[in-house]
């Protein structure tokens, strides 16, 4: 068995479903395989925690699991007889030498009505058939896709395509489950475990919910101020440079960062970067070297 799904995410059982999410999230991150190549301790760990969030992820599960109606893999929990039942007091387990010489089947039978076939008698209560083997299979997206949610094609190991709904805010290490997509069973098809893993972008880059990028400026624009256009995920957009603007400078664009679970969006944040021109200028060179003689300052900070 599992260990306790809110041990293995490090949360109390009073979490609340943003808290379990939050710790999943920086525990995928941290034993993600691909952060992580080679290291099995990181990768087993990886799986179950993604395990763990699958059963606290998901209400209905939670609500089961906290209840006891099921355990940390998800399966039922077959409830016995307890305390003082039928087979004794005390304890209610059963001793060796209690049943000696006894017939269980036909103890059972009078029990359950004389139905045999489902007890003791035949060989053990009938287990119910075995439901088929989960597949797993991973599958890359955009940034804007993790963003704005969409639909993707995926093809599993057999030939099989499947179309997948990315919801909105879906994060790198996040698995989808598809009930009844897997192998099939007598008890039923297993289910499809998606992970999805989200590219790297080459512009934005991630912390939480906000989205960070550096966007050059010139020199110009930056001791005179200007407008500039900036990329966000929704498109380009128009930024108003303020006079005297500093590289590490950083401007803050509402609701363009990344979406949670509910749709809420982060924002982007244009970490300012001055830039001289590729090609040197005779006359930027002089008028340097001109204010460096007769206006000198340093920019480092002093102790």
């Amino acid at each position: 068995m599992a260990q306790d799904p809110y041990q293995e995410l490090g949360v109390a059982r009073t979490a609340s479903a943003d808290e379990i999410r939050r710790a999943f999230r920086k525990l995928a991150k941290k034993h993600h395989p691909d952060a992580n190549p080679g290291d099995k301790a990181s990768e087993e760990r990886f799986k179950r925690v993604s395990a763990a969030f699958d059963l606290l992820g998901d209400d209905e599960k939670r609500k089961r699991y906290d209840a006891g109606e099921i355990d940390a893999d998800g399966r039922e929990i077959m409830r016995g007889f307890a305390g003082g039942g039928p087979f004794g007091q005390g304890s209610g387990g059963f001793r060796q030498g209690d049943f000696e010489g006894v017939d269980l089947g036909d103890i059972l039978g009078e029990m359950f009505g004389g139905r045999r076939g489902g007890g003791f008698g035949g060989g053990g209560f009938n287990a119910p058939p075995p439901r088929g083997s989960d597949v797993r299979a991973r599958l890359e997206i955009d940034l804007e896709e993790a963003i704005r949610g969409g639909k993707k094609r995926i093809t599993f190991s057999d030939g099989r395509t499947l179309d997948i709904t990315i919801p909105k805010g879906a994060f790198d290490g996040q698995i989808l489950r598809l009930k009844g997509q897997g192998g099939p069973g007598r008890g039923g098809a297993g289910d499809a475990l998606i992970e999805i893993a989200v590219r790297a972008h080459p512009v934005f880059r991630r912390e939480g919910e906000n989205l960070v990028m550096d966007l050059p400026i010139s020199v110009p624009d930056a001791v005179l101020g200007g407008k500039v256009e900036a990329p966000t995920p929704d498109g380009p957009v128009t930024l108003s440079i303020p006079a005297g603007a500093n590289s590490g400078s950083t401007l803050r664009l509402k609701g363009k960062g990344l979406s949670d679970a509910q749709g809420r969006r982060g924002d982007l944040l244009a970490r300012l970067v001055v830039t001289l021109p590729e090609t040197p200028d005779p006359s930027l060179k002089a008028f340097a070297e001109s204010w460096r003689a007769e206006r000198p300052y340093s920019p480092r900070r002093r102790p």
